[in-house]
C-alpha cells in the first residue's frame, strides 16, 4: 500500500477491503453468479423504463415515479457491481481512495434517493385514494417534475456534504471490513476529530431516512382510515395499488436494518459469507425485486411487457 508522509500524518492513497477472503477456484463461480445477477437487474429495470417511457398510456404520476425508482435501481447497482466483479477476481483487494469516496457518494445517494422516491410515491397514493376527485388537479405534470427533481437534488446535496466532510478527515488506518466502501467505515478509521461528521451524520440521517419514513407512515395511516370507513371497492383499489409499494418499502427497510446492525455491532460470530450477503442485500435485492414486483402486480405494466416480449419473440421467429 502506497502512503505519503506529510507533517507527521499519513495520507492514505489506497484502502483495503478486508471482508474478501480466498475462495480459490470458487471465485469464478461467484463471479458468474454476480455477473448474471447484475445482467438481470440491468435488463429488468431497463425494460420497464422503456415500457413506461414509450407507452403514453403510462404517462401518469404513479408510473413516472416508478420510472424514477427504476433509474435509481440502475444507479445503485452500477455503484456496486462493476467494482464487486473486479474484486472477486482480484488477489489484492485494494481500492484507490478517490474511487472509494466516489463509491461512498454513489451508494449513499442511491439509498437517500430511494427513501425520497418511496415517500413521494406514498404521497401520490395518499392523494389518489383519499382525494380521488382532486387527484388530477393536485398531481399535475409540473408537480410531478418538481417532486422527482427535488428528490434527486436534495439527496445529492446531503450526500455531497457528507462525503466532503469524510474526505477531509485524516485517516490512521487503511482496512475497511466490507466488500465495498461506506462512510461509517471511513469515519471509524479517522484519527482526527470526527465531531462535525457525527453531528452531520445524525442530521442527514434524520432528513434522509426518518423524515421520509414518517411521511410514509402518516400517509398510510390516512389511507387505512379511508379504507376502513369506505366501501369494499375503495378497499380493493387501495390494496391493489398499495401492495407493491408497501412490499418495496418493507424490503428496502429490512435491507437497511441489516446494514445498520452489521456496521454498529460485533458480527464476528456470524459466518463471513452470511455477513457479506446481508451487507449486499439492500444494494442488490431491491434492484431486482422492485421491477419484478411492479412488472407482475401492476396490470398495465404486466400487459404491456407481455405484448413487448411477444412482439420480440415473433420478430426473432420471423428472422429464423
Amino acid at each position: 500500500m502506497q502512503q505519503i508522509i506529510i507533517m507527521n500524518s499519513t495520507q492514505v492513497l489506497f484502502l483495503t477491503l478486508g471482508a474478501y477472503f480466498d475462495t480459490k477456484l470458487l471465485k469464478y463461480l461467484f463471479f458468474l453468479v454476480v455477473l448474471c445477477l447484475y445482467v438481470l437487474i440491468i435488463g429488468s429495470n431497463i425494460v420497464l423504463i422503456v415500457v413506461i417511457c414509450v407507452n403514453r398510456s403510462l404517462h401518469e404520476p404513479m408510473y413516472m415515479f416508478l420510472c424514477s425508482l427504476f433509474v435509481n435501481e440502475l444507479y445503485g447497482s452500477t455503484a456496486l457491481f462493476p467494482l464487486l466483479l473486479v474484486q472477486i477476481l482480484s488477489n489484492v483487494h485494494a481500492i484507490a481512495a478517490p474511487l472509494c469516496f466516489l463509491q461512498i457518494f454513489c451508494i449513499h445517494s442511491y439509498v437517500t434517493v430511494e427513501f425520497f422516491i418511496l415517500a413521494v410515491m406514498s404521497y401520490d397514493r395518499y392523494v389518489a385514494i383519499c382525494y380521488p376527485l382532486r387527484y388530477k388537479a393536485v398531481m399535475r405534470a409540473k408537480r410531478i417534475s418538481v417532486l422527482t427533481s427535488a428528490s434527486w437534488f436534495a439527496a445529492f446535496l446531503l450526500v455531497i456534504i457528507m462525503t466532503s466532510l469524510s474526505f477531509s478527515l485524516q485517516l490512521c488506518g487503511s482496512i475497511i471490513n466490507k466488500v465495498y466502501c461506506n462512510n461509517y467505515s471511513i469515519v471509524k478509521l479517522a484519527c482526527s476529530d470526527t465531531t462535525v461528521n457525527n453531528i452531520y451524520g445524525l442530521i442527514s440521517t434524520a432528513l434522509s431516512v426518518f423524515l421520509p419514513v414518517c411521511l410514509i407512515l402518516y400517509t398510510y395511516m390516512r389511507i387505512l382510515k379511508v379504507c376502513f370507513s369506505g366501501s369494499k371497492q375503495t378497499r380493493q383499489k387501495a390494496v391493489g395499488t398499495c401492495t407493491p409499494h408497501l412490499a418495496s418499502i418493507i424490503n428496502f427497510c429490512v435491507g437497511c436494518v441489516f446494514e445498520i446492525i452489521q456496521s454498529r455491532f460485533n458480527m464476528s460470530s456470524v459466518p463471513r459469507v452470511l455477513q457479506i450477503l446481508l451487507s449486499l442485500y439492500f444494494l442488490t435485492f431491491p434492484s431486482l425485486f422492485n421491477p419484478v414486483m411492479y412488472g407482475l402486480n401492476v396490470s398495465k405494466i404486466r400487459n404491456l411487457c407481455k405484448n413487448l416480449f411477444l412482439k420480440c419473440f415473433d420478430c426473432f421467429k420471423n428472422k429464423k
